[in-house]
């Protein structure tokens, strides 16, 4: 018996030395460029401005400016609402098209999946440029109605709105809220689908009691994806969005760019995150809650 013992003892020191091996290129990246760069963001709010990088001094100026400033407050309270709408047409539009996935893709579900994934293909900023040329002035939309007879000339209406900013965060995240979404339908199991309607439940009644309350987790963590990066986002409002659609993303930038306000910029950058971890803990208890339930 002891033999025995000892014969595994280094087979399981070997295990644990390869896991070990393998985990750590993992958490070297992990720490360098999320850890470190978290870490030196902390560091510089605190900071005061002096010109140089590192800034100077430790104080509370930064967020007491921040706080009192009506003008950061109003910014992100419309970078939550434009990034609510967007998640909110991302979800609603995606989730068709993950259900038609898991339920009824069959052998073309291959094909459709890579078809999703393929605007990953191409630049962000490229697409973002494309939906400029659809709504510009003299731009595809326009031309559209007016050939139809429907205007009679172009109109201003589209380029430079917060509806052109959430249509094309909507139509560039929707692959990264399709895929969450159709995992969780995907794991279904389908003799769930398969009792409810032997026991008489019609295919609406079926959706409604048995897929969507197990595809909730799938439909927050889209929701999560797709979420917190559009409330910083600052390319699609400089692209086709206007002064009434500046997010608080564009302020932060440009205190890292034209301001040269390192400090103040990471001060904001952390009252930014604090809002998005709440509406993440909020989403949290949500789907415990989904997941309780199911």
């Amino acid at each position: 018996m002891s033999t025995l013992v000892a014969s595994q003892a280094p087979e399981t020191r070997s295990a644990s030395g390869f896991r070990f091996a393998m985990l750590l290129p993992g958490a070297l990246v992990t720490f360098l460029l999320i850890l470190f760069a978290l870490g030196l963001v902390l560091f510089l709010a605190f900071r005061g401005n002096d010109g140089s990088l590192l800034g100077t001094g430790f104080n509370l100026a930064n967020f007491i400016s921040v706080v009192s400033d009506p003008l950061y407050g109003t910014v992100t309270l419309r970078s939550l609402v434009i990034a609510g709408l967007v998640t909110l047409a991302t979800v609603v539009t995606a989730y068709p098209v993950a259900y038609y996935l898991a339920f009824h893709a069959g052998r073309r579900r291959g094909l459709l999946l890579f078809l999703v994934t393929l605007p990953f293909w191409t630049s962000y900023l490229l697409r973002v440029f494309a939906w400029k040329i659809v709504l510009a002035y003299n731009g595809v939309l326009n031309s559209a109605l007016i050939e139809s007879g429907i205007w009679s000339e172009p109109t201003l209406a589209f380029l430079n709105t917060p509806a052109a900013v959430v249509v094309t965060l909507a139509h560039a995240y929707a692959p990264f809220a399709i895929l969450p979404i159709y995992v969780a339908l995907d794991t279904i199991p389908k003799s769930l689908l398969e009792a409810a309607s032997d026991l008489g439940a019609r295919p609406f009644t079926a959706f409604r009691r048995v897929v969507l309350p197990n595809s909730m987790p799938g439909v927050l963590a889209a929701a999560l994806v797709v979420f917190v990066p559009t409330v910083g986002d600052y390319v699609t409002p400089a692209m086709v969005g206007g002064p009434s659609s500046t997010m608080i993303g564009s302020l932060i930038q440009s205190q890292f760019g034209k301001a040269n306000d390192w400090p103040f910029g990471a001060a904001l950058s952390v009252c930014v995150m604090l809002v998005i971890l709440l509406v993440v803990l909020v989403a949290r208890g949500a789907d415990r809650r989904f997941g309780s339930r199911t």
